[in-house]
């Protein structure tokens, strides 16, 4: 059975449907499904180039590298893990720094929403992300909200990803 999510910008009110990739990725569509329903401020992408993202604590279940990819596509939707060290860095700018230092790790759920994005840091490397789904619908106008987060602002904006009912 095919799997779906809604990923919603809650102030800009937009979402898309998303498919969960569960034969590519089974052990991080399952992690997600975990964490669901998730989400938090918003972030834009530094380094990647066109991702927004969310931060949320880590639900448990490691699913570990698993259809990786170093260049996400647009509507791809990546998990990656990072422990509160690796977030630390004041040259990233999140507000909450110190408390990212305290956790074990972090779960960073990720919507890119154009072209050439290359998933690399000046302070880690390469950081492949797990592509866990892909944007079957509303990406469009879903990318021209993300473009938005990018010259308009992230501040107050939240960044959710719910199970959508089927019936």
């Amino acid at each position: 059975m095919t799997q779906h999510l809604r990923i919603t910008l809650t102030s800009r009110g937009v979402s898309a449907r998303a498919r969960l990739l569960t034969e590519a990725a089974p052990r991080t569509c399952a992690a997600v499904l975990q964490a669901l329903p998730a989400g938090g401020q918003v972030y834009h992408g530094k380094y990647a180039r066109n991702e927004i993202y969310t931060l949320i604590p880590h639900p448990g279940s490691e699913p570990g590298a698993e259809n990786t990819t170093i260049t996400p596509i647009p509507g791809d939707l990546c998990w990656f893990t990072f422990t509160g060290d690796d977030l630390g860095n004041p040259a990233y700018g999140y507000e909450g720094a110190e408390q990212h230092r305290e956790t074990g790790s972090i779960v960073d759920l990720a919507v890119f929403y154009g072209r050439n994005n290359l998933l690399i840091n000046g302070d880690q490397g390469w950081v492949p992300g797990n592509v866990f789904g892909t944007i079957v619908s509303g990406l469009e106008e879903f990318a021209a909200a993300c473009q938005d987060v990018w010259m308009g602002g992230a501040r107050g904006e939240t960044l959710t990803f719910s199970r959508e009912e089927t019936g």
